[in-house]
């Protein structure tokens, strides 16, 4: 779909995913929007079950192929090791012994193709708890995440799939260390992303916290009610218009701009308030004093005097109204996604900029089994195996691109 040259830097990589809902398919589209050549393998009855959802698939299945195939069968699993011996990774996020009792762990297919790069993004590493299966949400609860998060006594995950796309991400990150490595060493290896540790890895700073203190960890909320993140000024502020800024000074250049621009003089000269510790200390009678400064502006003047005040900031604002932004607009950073009934979702690409290429949509997500025959046909299968395979419904074409 797209007509840009820029080189990718994995162009020439193929990796087999097997995987389902987030964190399998996101970590091969970062690949894939990298420029590896993604081959989705999907059951025929019914394929990701992130399709089922729709709007999920959308997000984490462009820039890649799929083959509807039944791995159950013998001739299933022989497709299957065709492709895999022409594979550089090969990816899955399914249940604990899911593929290895169909006889896909990765010492079976290494023999095959000792160059392979194996990644599974499991609910846990190798140890005492691997044998469970997990989820995003079972995952910051386990690791203290949505503890953090919600109010004492209800916890709270948050409002996006962070843990599955954290894990999926970490795993890639050992996926482009092992294809370098590869290069030195001819060989590939397997790698293991958890859930669970991702999340303890992410609330790392309360563990050490909670190690210089010797105190018991307490929920963002109720850390909200005083010192956030140790700044006198770190909160939320209504604004006339029914909306909220917030807004964080996190050092006494800003407090002295934001009081001049707000005309706070008095503030400005109170030696109570001179310092971020004294204006922590301060935080019972200071606060209400500076939201009644703000109250009275509307949420986008607000913006732009605290913009003139180079003071941190920022609106609260729902997921569907970021496709207005400016800044994302003025950057490019949205892509242009073909989805359902002829509609497009305006998606993010991955979140960083190189001077080297630019993330394009080269394929929209597919169809379940849109790319069968021509994912055979690179392989290796002949014309007539592949009708063979087609007819007993081992594999199967059901949708279109």
């Amino acid at each position: 779909m797209s007509t840009s040259q820029n080189s990718l830097p994995l162009d020439g990589i193929t990796v087999i995913e097997l995987g389902h809902i987030v964190a399998g398919p996101a970590a091969s589209l970062i690949l894939a929007d990298l420029g590896a050549e993604v081959i989705k393998v999907e059951h025929p009855d019914g394929g990701d079950q992130a399709r089922k959802a729709g709007f999920g698939f959308y997000n984490y299945n462009r820039n890649k192929r799929s083959i509807a195939l039944d791995l159950k069968t013998p001739r299933g699993k022989e497709v299957f090791m065709t492709l895999v011996r022409t594979a550089d990774v090969c990816l899955d996020n399914f249940a604990p012994g899911a593929l290895d009792r169909l006889g896909f762990d990765y010492e079976t297919l290494a023999k095959d193709n000792p160059k392979l790069i194996y990644l599974a993004v499991k609910g846990f590493l190798p140890g005492p708890y691997e044998h469970r299966p997990s989820l995003d949400e079972l995952a910051q609860m386990m690791g203290g995440l949505a503890f953090m998060t919600g109010p004492t006594g209800k916890p709270m995950r948050a409002g996006a799939s962070i843990i599955d796309i954290g894990a999926a991400t970490y795993g890639v990150v050992g996926v482009l260390a092992a294809l370098f490595k590869r290069t030195m060493t001819g060989r590939g290896e397997k790698i293991t992303s958890g859930l669970y540790e991702t999340t303890v890895f992410w609330v790392g700073q309360w563990m050490a916290r909670a190690a210089m203190t010797g105190m018991p960890s307490t929920p963002m909320s109720e850390i909200g009610q005083s010192v956030r993140m140790g700044w006198g000024v770190f909160h939320l502020f209504d604004c006339a218009d029914k909306t909220q800024v917030f807004i964080g000074i996190t050092s006494n250049p800003h407090w002295d701009r934001f009081c001049k621009e707000f005309g706070l003089a008095e503030l400005l000269a109170d030696a109570r308030l001179d310092s971020n510790q004294k204006r922590v200390d301060s935080q019972e009678w200071m606060l209400p004093a500076l939201r009644a400064a703000v109250i009275n502006y509307t949420s986008d003047t607000l913006q732009e005097k605290l913009e003139k005040a180079s003071v941190p900031y920022a609106p609260v604002k729902r997921p569907d109204e970021l496709v207005d932004d400016p800044h994302l607009i003025a950057t490019g950073q949205l892509l242009p996604v073909p989805m359902a009934q002829g509609k497009i979702g305006h998606l993010p690409k991955l979140p960083y900029h190189t001077t080297a290429y630019d993330f394009t949509i080269r394929r929209p997500p597919p169809g379940l089994g849109a790319n069968s025959r021509e994912i055979l046909k690179e392989a290796g299968v002949s014309e007539a195996d592949i009708e063979a395979l087609i007819a007993d419904k081992i594999v199967v074409q059901l949708d279109k691109e």
